[in-house]
């Protein structure tokens, strides 16, 4: 019996690793020219960090995360979302105390979840995070990057939705009106809205039941709780996405998923993953790190998820061709195919980063061919015997019309440099 992949964690085979590398290859020159540092934080934590920071009554909390004993008796947790590690991360190596970091990280999650499409129990994130930040320009920059990111890999029809949760006080008022109201509709409630009544009943308002919709676009809104502050915050953020031509709209209903979110929320959104149609997720969690036990400092960051991302550039064809090799070596008989290794060796020293593959597990020289242009390499170096006895090697070029010459093995890293 054959063993299967873990049912919701799926393997990313070559040909679509392409379309992976090229958006950590783009992410990674973005990310790098705004200033973003990479960072690494494990897979693993202490399930505590993710019950303190996303919230108990949180779905990823209750029902999702994958947390185990290990041989000590420790509780641990495989990670259900960044954020959190990379704060643990900034606390544990005293990288606060006053200073500012902007940084940026990529790896899997995990979370256990019903499997669908652009739905994984082992999904892939790239995660920015701005800590010591506390003005709405910084939120401006992530969303900006994040509309820059888009524009690079030329991907359409992504829309952003922008909100403000306000402060935490400002939050305990609204829920108040929120529980008032949501409690005299109880029998309207579906059960997972009952049970996140009493404690997450924001949460609510992030329903995807369609018989909810009515009493949902009718309950108080929070943008009514906002203060001073909070509201010049949000106003101050539209204004620079004004400025800058990034498109937006105001989703009062917008509330993100997670505990920690205070004041500015954004999510990115598309009509092409069907049900899953966030494709980026993000706002500020000014209170977070100080719940963890570090100094009072305010942060805001977002993630993406890479298979939605991927799952876009292959819909709107994207992608760019996997590299081919420069050249491809076909030899036959054995000391000829000793040279060949060596000559493989020689040029891959002379031509650092161009592709040289060497004809492996033998063949005739048809099949050897087939292979070769196959590969996409731009030249085939063709060596035999009688070239082995004679010191050259034939030169055919695979991708014009130019016919096949000999040349020196002595020149041909020089010549070879001349014809690509």
């Amino acid at each position: 019996m054959q063993i299967q992949p873990v049912r919701g964690m799926n393997d990313v085979l070559p040909g679509e690793i392409v379309a992976w590398q090229h958006l950590e290859r783009v992410a990674r020159s973005l990310f790098e020219s705004y200033g973003y540092e990479e960072l690494r934080v494990p897979v693993l934590e202490h399930t505590e960090l993710f019950k303190r920071s996303i919230g108990e009554f949180t779905d990823i909390v209750e029902k999702e995360m994958y947390t185990f004993q290990d041989l000590g008796g420790e509780s641990l947790t495989l990670r259900p979302e960044a954020t959190a590690g990379v704060v643990r991360a900034a606390i544990s190596n005293g990288m606060l105390r006053g200073q500012r970091h902007k940084l940026w990280c990529a790896g899997p999650m995990f979370r256990h979840e019903r499997p669908q499409k652009g739905r994984y129990r082992q999904f892939y994130q790239l995660d920015v995070e701005a800590l010591g930040f506390a003005g709405p320009d910084v939120d401006a920059e992530l969303i900006a990057l994040s509309a820059r990111l888009w524009r690079e890999l030329k991907l359409r029809g992504v829309r952003l939705m922008v909100n403000s949760l306000g402060t935490a006080a400002e939050r305990a008022r609204y829920r108040e009106r929120l529980v008032a109201y949501l409690m005299r509709h109880q029998d309207a409630l579906d059960e997972d809205s009952r049970r996140r009544l009493d404690g997450n009943p924001l949460r609510i308002l992030d329903s995807k039941n369609p018989q909810l919709r009515e009493l949902i676009a009718a309950a108080p809104l929070l943008a009514e709780d906002l203060g001073a502050e909070s509201q010049a915050h949000f106003d101050a953020l539209r204004a620079a996405l004004d400025a800058i031509g990034v498109g937006y709209e105001v989703n009062p209903r917008l509330v993100r998923g997670l505990d920690y979110y205070s004041r500015t929320v954004f999510e990115w959104v598309t009509d092409a993953l069907g049900a899953q149609d966030a494709v980026c997720s993000g706002g500020r969690y000014d209170g977070l790190i100080a719940q963890l036990g570090g100094e009072s400092t305010p942060a805001v960051g977002f993630a993406l998820g890479m298979e939605r991302v991927v799952a876009l550039m292959l819909q709107a064809g994207e992608v760019p061709a996997a590299p081919a090799p420069a050249i491809y070596i076909v030899a036959s008989g054995e000391p000829a195919e000793r040279a060949a290794f060596a000559l493989a060796e020689r040029l891959r020293d002379a031509l650092p980063g161009r592709g040289v593959w060497l004809n492996l597990g033998g063949g005739n020289f048809k099949a050897q061919f087939r292979r070769a242009d196959r590969s996409g390499a731009t030249v085939a170096l063709v060596l035999g015997e009688q070239e082995l006895e004679r010191g050259v090697v034939a030169v055919k070029p695979l991708r014009s019309e130019a016919g096949q010459s000999e040349c020196p093995l002595a020149q041909l890293p020089a010549v070879i440099a001349t014809l690509l």
